[in-house]
């Protein structure tokens, strides 16, 4: 019987369903986080830039957003809390054990969560009740609120990562609880602002995309314009930044987590002048298949040196380690990431290089097609980014202090692959609305733009972002102004 078989065996039947689903509802969940944590400062900057320059156009924009920002909250309300839940159905081990060391993090989320909620009410209902800057700096306070949420969510997995701030007892239970430590762990900092910079990075980039889109058929106005050159300009400024916050990880990884990094690395031994493996696959005798191997490159990353050595694999027992499968799946993942974000430094080198030279937008159809497919490309690195962490850490829930298998449910697992098909169900109606509310939405916004023959207090979208809606009797037709031009 080989490594991964023997392993196979050796763990509890409900492990690979509670595996399965914890999974599919992080992957749907964390598709609608870079919204969450990064619409608001989107909005709020477009919204600035609208009352500061007297631009309808912008402030149009940034109401519009505003409502998408709102849909896209109240859908992140039922997969986070499905999310919340799973944590204590199906890893009562964890929960029941570390909770109190590292729990803290989910319940500064869950403020922040409540926060964001009533923010985002007042911010939708001042556009029209609201005296201008006012209503501005009542939604400054957003981009914090989700801000601090991260910071929760964050501080709880750097803790599972690299895990302190307690002391064992006798019978292995965390005692003397030290708050700060256990918040502020090796892996926070590193995690938290690679986390947030690629969250307003990937925003950024899918809102422009939208607009590029347009652009490539046909839509050539302000309107489209400005909607693609705000988020696009952040994303393209983020985009260098993060790089360097990737490489910090990665190192931070290979001095606090060895072994993830032998596994995102392929390294099988310990060594130095240890090559880098492009893609390829890791087999159960520790060679790659596959792949393109560049000589020494992994050791000249790692440490800057060709004579860094590099932990590897067997280093440790076979069940302190991923299996060679779970190495290759965080070691493809990682893969991906790098050379999507590769591609989109040189897509923002791209913006840059001709927004210095001529003030203006890139003049190629093939700029606005990347551009398009930007946003999902961000989205897909956001899934791999987690995939390496959480794959890369087993068998380890609690890095060397739990493993999954220690922490799972007991419920059967014929119940959790019902549950599974229960919350796939649910979540596939759930995206289906989310994305039929903001198709509509989208349909009413053009026609308001082509000038529908409604009146302001038929739509809303044909009168002011401020003041009160005029009466149907004060508005013909013939006599309607564009959307914000009484600013």
């Amino acid at each position: 019987m080989n490594t991964a078989a023997h392993l196979l065996a050796n763990t509890p039947a409900q492990l690979l369903p509670a595996r399965e689903l914890m999974a599919f509802t992080l992957a749907s969940h964390i598709l609608l986080v870079p919204l969450g944590v990064a619409l608001p400062f989107v909005t709020l900057v477009m919204h600035h830039r609208g009352l500061r320059k007297a631009d309808p156009t912008a402030l149009l924009l940034a109401r519009r957003w505003s409502a998408v920002m709102a849909v896209q909250f109240a859908v992140g309300i039922v997969t986070g809390t499905v999310l919340s839940f799973e944590f204590g159905l199906l890893w009562p081990g964890m929960m029941g054990r570390w909770g109190d060391v590292f729990g803290l993090g989910f319940g500064v989320e869950a403020w922040a969560f409540f926060l964001e909620a009533i923010l985002i009410a007042i911010y939708l209902y001042g556009w029209r009740r609201l005296k201008p800057w006012t209503h501005f700096w009542l939604g400054v306070p957003l981009p914090l609120a989700a801000l601090l949420g991260a910071f929760g969510i964050i501080a709880a997995n750097s803790w599972m990562n690299t895990p302190q701030g307690f002391t064992l007892d006798d019978s292995g239970r965390p005692v003397d609880v030290n708050v700060q430590q256990a918040i502020f762990t090796p892996m926070f900092g590193p995690q938290y602002w690679h986390f947030v910079v690629a969250m307003f990075l990937t925003a950024g980039y899918v809102v422009a995309g939208v607009y590029a889109v347009g652009w490539l058929r046909g839509r050539r106005d302000r309107y489209h314009r400005l909607g693609f050159t705000v988020p696009f300009t952040a994303a393209a400024i983020l985009t260098p930044v993060q790089f360097v916050l990737g490489d910090s990880i990665a190192r931070s990884v290979f001095h606090k987590q060895p072994v993830k990094f032998a596994a995102t690395e392929l390294v099988w031994n310990t060594g130095t002048h240890v090559p880098e493996y492009l893609f390829g696959r890791l087999q159960e005798d520790g060679t790659v298949k596959g792949g393109i191997k560049i000589p020494q490159l992994d050791s000249i990353l790692a440490g800057f040196s060709p004579g860094t050595q590099v932990t590897g694999l067997a280093s440790v027992p076979a069940s302190d380690r991923p299996t060679a499968t779970q190495a290759t799946i965080a070691h493809w993942a990682f893969d991906i990431m790098a050379t999507i974000g590769s591609l989109l430094l040189l897509l923002a080198l791209w913006y840059g290089w001709c927004w210095l030279r001529r003030r203006e937008l890139p003049r190629s159809r093939w700029f606005f097609r990347f551009a398009a497919v930007a946003g999902a490309a961000s989205l897909l690195t956001v899934e791999c980014g987690w995939i390496t962490t959480e794959v890369g850490r087993q068998p380890w829930i609690v890095y060397r202090n739990m493993r999954v298998s220690e922490a799972v449910t007991p419920t059967g697992a014929a119940s959790l692959w019902t549950m599974f098909g229960i919350v796939v169900t649910v979540y596939v109606l759930v995206f289906g609305a989310f994305l039929a509310v903001v198709l509509k939405m989208r349909a009413r916004w053009r026609l308001a733009d082509a000038g529908s023959a409604r009146t302001p207090a038929e739509d809303p979208e044909t009168d002011t972002p401020y003041g009160p809606r005029p009466e149907p009797a004060a508005s013909a037709p013939g006599n309607r102004r564009p959307p914000g031009s009484e600013l």
